[in-house]
């Protein structure tokens, strides 16, 4: 199997498609739940779709181009989930082949083919949380894309454009997801160890880099939401509050790194120990330990809660396990690791349908998926508020005010007392009040009290902390 990847045919090319389908299909099949993650995208590309702006009509602190996205796809059809997992699939895809291309272009490893490839996609298959569109996962395809800018392709070095577009695909990736700017550092190493004037192209790195800012802070400008996007991205991600929840608990995270740890400790201790003949080869392999630093200061800022976290280590992953699939003095021993790997991967994916989940001590992924509230099984297709960070009752209704992200909420909620908040609120609400509130922080009480134009036109009905809208 080793042997058949190491080869530049076409045909491999087939063979890891129907591999990756082979393994990810049959899940697919039997049905993926929602994850929070998603549903919190398609109630953005709502609200993007039915004409709200970004960060003046919607407080949320999602990220730009991720918004945008989830907007767009908005438009092909309501609330359309089989086009995020279609494109999630895409994107890593894309990144596999992409690095892959990166490796044998720059002459890595001696030996070329779509081992890479396989590597990143086999790995990536280990968790349903790679089939998610998260903002992670769309944020680093650009940064694989920027990795090929960073290498220089002569021996006079980088040229202005190159640099420059390492830093604006850097940028672009941060308009995804914001930590990823994080992945400056490792654009400032690549351009001390290949670049001659490392100041001055480190200049035009970060020029890149804050040029697709320029234009985003320009669109925030016209549209009236710039102080918007300060307010509600920016700064609550830049002190670390934004809502990394999401994803799958620490606990079951690491426990699924085990496999892909193990195979990057053989890795690391194999490539020190395999002499490289090129000076480029080893400074690759020093740029790819500091993307593994870098990735690991990214699962810290994200406190290894973010969704796709394990996309973040598959390029470092990738390529230090390349040292394992080396011929060897016994030729066996690469192709075996190469199936336990595989047949490992297959188990921790299908552990649930396997029902190994107590024998592995890893829960399935569906555990954490978004579930209906039987509470509100009453509201279908209604516009409601939740008072309150539970999402689940917009499972099946839609939501009716600027009012998503309940942390950010708090700068009109959580100051009932100044005249600006209760004047937002009104405002906010008047539009398009929605037919039910679900009070679940008791704050009804106080709102029907201090802003009795809005909130006193709501009655409390049979089912507790839920009000509905009477005249």
């Amino acid at each position: 199997m080793l042997q058949f990847f190491k080869s530049s045919l076409p045909t491999r090319l087939f063979a890891l498609v129907v591999l990756l389908l082979a393994v990810r299909l049959p899940l697919l099949w039997w049905g993926v739940a929602l994850t929070p993650i998603e549903l919190h995208g398609l109630l953005v590309g709502e609200r993007l779709r039915d004409g709200a702006v970004l960060y003046r009509d919607l407080y949320d602190s999602t990220a730009p181009l991720t918004a945008a996205l989830s907007g767009a796809l908005e438009w092909v059809g309501n609330r359309p989930l089989w086009l995020y997992r279609v494109l999630a699939l895409l994107l890593l895809g894309f990144q596999a082949l992409r690095f892959n291309f990166v490796l044998n272009r720059a002459d890595v490893h001696p030996e070329r083919g779509y081992v890479g490839a396989l590597t990143y996609l086999l790995l990536a298959s280990l968790t349903s949380d790679l089939d998610t569109l998260s903002p992670l996962l769309l944020g680093h395809t650009f940064i694989i894309a920027a990795l090929s800018a960073l290498l220089p392709t002569s021996r006079e070095g980088y040229d202005n454009r190159r640099l420059f577009r390492a830093g604006f695909l850097v940028g672009v990736a941060a308009l995804c997801y914001l930590p990823l700017a994080l992945f400056l550092l490792v654009g400032l190493f690549a351009v001390i160890i290949f670049a001659a004037n490392s100041f001055r192209s480190f200049l035009l790195l970060v020029c890149g880099f804050l040029f697709p800012y320029a234009v985003a802070a320009t669109f925030f400008m016209y549209t009236d939401s710039l102080t918007g996007f300060a307010q509600f991205h920016l700064q609550p991600t830049l002190r670390g509050l934004m809502n990394e929840t999401d994803g799958l608990p620490l606990w079951v995270l690491l426990r699924l790194l085990i496999l892909p740890g193990v195979l990057l400790a053989l890795g690391l201790v194999r490539s020190f120990t395999t002499p490289l003949g090129l000076v480029f080869q080893i400074k690759f392999q020093q740029l790819m330990l500091v993307w593994l630093l870098v990735s690991t200061g990214m699962a810290a800022v994200g406190r290894g809660m973010a969704t796709g976290t394990l996309v973040l280590f598959l390029p470092a992953l990738t390529y230090y396990s390349l040292f394992l699939w080396q011929k060897a003095r016994r030729t066996w021993v690469p192709e075996v690791l190469l199936l336990v790997v595989l047949g490992a991967v297959v188990v921790v994916r299908y552990r649930s349908v396997l029902h190994l989940e107590q024998v592995l001590q890893i829960p399935s992924e569906s555990r954490y998926a978004v579930n209906p509230n039987p509470r509100y099984a009453f509201l279908d297709g209604q516009h409601l508020l939740v008072l309150g960070p539970d999402h689940r009752p917009y499972l099946h209704n839609r939501l009716a005010t600027p009012y998503l992200d309940w942390h950010l909420a708090q700068v009109d909620f959580a100051h009932l007392n100044e005249y600006d908040a209760v004047f937002r609120l009104s405002q906010n609400f008047e539009p398009a009040p929605p037919r039910y509130i679900i009070d679940q922080m008791g704050l009804m009480p106080e709102l029907q009290y201090k802003v009795p134009a809005i909130f006193g036109r709501y009655e409390r009905t049979n089912s507790p902390k839920v009000y509905r809208l009477t005249r």
